[in-house]
């Protein structure tokens, strides 16, 4: 009875507040003012007012938001570790055989070609002097070294 009490007279004043802002000529926003001033008296009228107050006062219910609460937190927790760890059981087991496809049995080992005979070896390079090296130009200062702070980041991000 209270709570009808209460929504009556905040309706009361809100279409009190949209006749002065009609009265100023400011027609628009006194519409808008009359249709929110009206939502608590339709509240009350169609008895949400009441179930809320109803539901408001029980230790059961408030239980039971505890419990949907709860439920919540423990499918967004499932569902960060599942982000973190890459998906459902499923989704591992393909992408580790993929991986596993994806690398040679000898990957580790450069392939320069076949190995030329003996022979040959002796007759590419002249014995007493040992072939010389191209020379290159000289390299930046370790290039990995500037994106080794990112690659920290990503890593960190499991990108």
């Amino acid at each position: 009875m209270l709570a009808e009490t209460v929504c009556s007279a905040v309706s009361a004043a809100g279409l009190g507040i949209a006749a002065i802002t009609a009265y100023r000529k400011r027609f628009l926003a006194a519409t808008r003012i009359a249709a929110y001033s009206l939502v608590p008296v339709g509240l009350v009228m169609t008895g949400v007012v009441e179930w809320v107050s109803g539901i408001a006062f029980k230790p059961s219910v408030w239980v039971g938001f505890g419990v949907l609460g709860l439920a919540w937190l423990l499918f967004m927790t499932t569902r960060a570790v599942e982000r973190r760890t890459g998906g459902t059981r499923k989704e591992r087991r393909a992408a580790k055989a993929a991986q596993r496809e994806a690398v040679a049995p000898r990957a580790s080992a450069p392939s320069l070609g076949p190995a030329p005979a003996q022979g040959q070896q002796e007759a590419a390079q002249p014995q007493g002097r040992p072939a010389a090296q191209p020379k290159s130009k000289p390299k930046a200062a370790a290039p990995a070294e500037d994106f080794s702070d990112i690659e920290a980041i990503l890593k960190k991000h499991g990108l």
